[in-house]
């Protein structure tokens, strides 16, 4: 295993990781959709318990992918993470209050009563999918940071090697339309497999026929969202890098060129795509099928990874810096040590046993489909 391997692998973990997170994102537009699908107590009670089996998994994702970043490329963790507080410090907040909310809104004395933490939920649904889809944007247009290495031989403030290049810590991501573009298509699309996964987990013929009506108007703007920001990318200039010299350079349509170049990528794409729309209009068409959301939840997770990929192999920058190109992040300049690497790479062949367990955990969970005897 070349240090160059390992740079690759550990980025190819850490974009599965999220593309996992995005598609446990169900559980987040399961809880924004609740009193579209929801009419009556009982049915809220129904959609709360159906997702409260799950919610964990979607947070113990997001800190796993925190985590792996952390281990394997430092310099995004302290850049972004330590860069851009104020985003990520929203988007954590919105799953604090989606944990208050299922642990709390059935505890003896709530004071604040169900309605309040089921409204946490629909906040959750709504800003932390929007949040998180507008931070792996910049993976493609670019954030306004600056690093120097060579402050690391300094002493004091000065010694800080990455810096936020203005005062808004990250939330100037927003300000960015085509941020935008992708959180929204992420908020639909999450929001599309929670309707998926209900009809699929929740017996109840009413939820189920509301729950169709709702999936498509969640996965028609997520596609045509995610279309046009895809069209974007494929035409638009991308950050590149000379391996030799580590120059960071701007490519003309870079991005489309990854997806030629790296043809298995590119078939991953169509691939995920393929899935996710045979799941959401089979679902739609035939009466008495449940089982979209597998179908849409592996061709989320193809799809996701494929765009992740993309943005950091085949010599890609996949963190730019908008105020200056050479402090833009690639898997060579932002990594940890061979030897660490090295290290976790034993430690990740642990990875498809954990995975084992969950799905041996999931299946276990709903064995039994919930309904008003078991909410």
């Amino acid at each position: 295993m070349t240090y160059d391997f390992l740079q690759h692998y550990w980025w190819f973990l850490v974009s599965l990781l999220g593309a996992l997170l995005v598609f446990m994102m169900f559980v987040q537009g399961a809880g924004g959709a609740i009193f579209c699908l929801g009419r009556s107590e009982s049915e809220r009670k129904m959609i709360v318990e159906s997702t409260g089996r799950k919610w964990e998994l979607t947070f113990t994702t997001l800190v796993t992918f925190g985590g792996a970043f952390f281990a394997s490329f430092p310099l995004f963790y302290s850049t972004s993470f330590g860069g851009a507080y104020w985003l990520w410090m929203i988007i954590l907040f919105t799953f604090v209050l989606q944990a208050v909310s299922y642990e709390f809104q059935n505890k003896m004395g709530n004071l604040l009563g169900d309605k309040t933490f089921r409204r946490f939920l629909l906040i959750n649904g709504l800003v932390g999918p929007l949040l998180i889809g507008g931070a792996v944007a910049t993976f493609f247009n670019g954030s306004n940071f600056l690093v120097d290495k060579m402050n690391i031989t300094y002493e004091g403030i000065s010694s800080i090697i990455s810096r936020w290049a203005n005062a808004s810590n990250g939330l100037d991501a927003l300000l960015n339309p085509w941020n935008l573009v992708l959180g929204l298509a992420v908020m639909f699309l999450a929001r599309s497999l929670g309707v998926l996964y209900i009809i699929n987990n929740v017996e109840s013929q009413d939820i189920r026929r509301r729950g169709k009506t709702q999936l498509l108007w969640a996965a028609l703007p997520f596609v045509v969202l995610f279309v046009v920001f895809l069209i974007y990318i494929l035409v638009k200039d991308g950050f590149g890098y000379v391996p030799s010299t580590g120059e960071i350079i701007i490519v003309p349509h870079k991005y489309f060129t990854n997806f030629v170049e790296m043809w298995y990528v590119g078939v991953l794409l169509l691939l995920g795509v393929a899935l996710y729309l045979y799941g959401v209009v089979r679902t739609l068409l035939a009466k008495s099928f449940i089982g979209g959301i597998w179908y849409s939840g592996i061709g989320t997770v193809l799809a996701v990874l494929s765009l992740l990929l993309c943005t950091g192999w085949n010599n890609t920058a996949y963190y730019p810096s908008t105020a200056d190109l050479q402090s833009s992040l690639t898997i060579t300049n932002s990594c940890s040590s061979e030897f660490t690497l090295r290290i976790m790479s034993v430690v990740s062949i642990l990875i498809p046993f954990v995975l084992a367990y969950i799905v041996y955990a999931w299946h276990s969970i709903d064995r039994q489909k919930v309904n008003e005897m078991t909410a």
